[in-house]
Formats: C-alpha cells, structure tokens, sequence
C-alpha cells in the first residue's frame, strides 16, 4: 500500500510538473492577440498614350511629326490631335489609326502664330499635353 501511494504522488508530481511546462510553451509560442492584415491588389494598368513632337518650334503651316504609342489599346484605334485655344480643346482635322504595334506618326501643318499646347485623343483616353511655337 505504501508503493501505491508513492507512486501515486509521484504521478500527480509529474503530471503537475508537465502541465506546468506546457503550459509555459504554450504561453511562449500562442500569440497574445491576432494582428490583421491589409491585403492589397496590385494595380490594374490603365490604358494610356503618350505624344511628342519632333520639333519644339516651327515656322507657320512648315510640317513636322507628331508621335506617340498607344499603351493598351487595341491596334487600329483611331488617335486625333487636339489644340488648346482659349479657354477649351479644340480638335483638329488629323487623325490616324495606330499601327499594328500600337504607334503613330503623323505630319502635322500648324498656322496660329505663338505657343501652341496640343494633346493627342483616343481611344477613352487623352494624352499629357506638349508646346510647339509657331513663329
């Protein structure tokens, strides 16, 4: 009878000993409190053009290029030039269609005198303004 016991106590020290120990690892590796996280989605690219001008100055109705590239377009979408005059945009008569690599290149006659800020259009998007002056 007095093995039993004894092994008895020794059992419950064991048993108390472990739980003690456990309980300690568990308080170690449980984290005290969930942080949420913010799940971000990457950005959609947009559709854009971009537009230059081969010259920064030009005589009056003296040609030079406009050109640019259709970023997310379909090839083919039609891009018009676009002038600033006075208070509003005012479109121009030239126009194209982008290449099959979603470019353009088109010659261009301007005859209202002084800085001129054009822009290209198309497809549901408009491109950052640039100058040319005509002298």
């Amino acid at each position: 009878m007095e093995r039993f016991k004894l092994a008895s106590v020794a059992a419950v020290a064991t048993a108390a000993a472990l739980a003690v120990s456990v309980g300690a690892a568990m308080a170690v590796v449980a984290p005290t409190h969930p942080t949420p996280t913010t799940v971000t989605k990457p950005a959609m690219a947009q559709p854009a053009l971009t537009a230059g001008a081969t010259v920064s100055s030009v005589g009056a109705w003296e040609q030079f290029r406009v050109y640019g590239a259709a970023r997310l377009l379909a090839p083919g979408t039609e891009v018009t030039l676009q002038q600033w005059q006075g208070d509003r945009w005012v479109t121009l008569p030239a126009s194209m269609n982008t290449t099959h690599r979603s470019t353009y290149n088109m010659r261009v006659l301007l005859g209202l005198m002084g800085r001129n800020d054009l822009r290209m259009v198309g497809g549901g998007v408009v491109s950052d303004p640039f100058t040319v002056t005509v002298y």
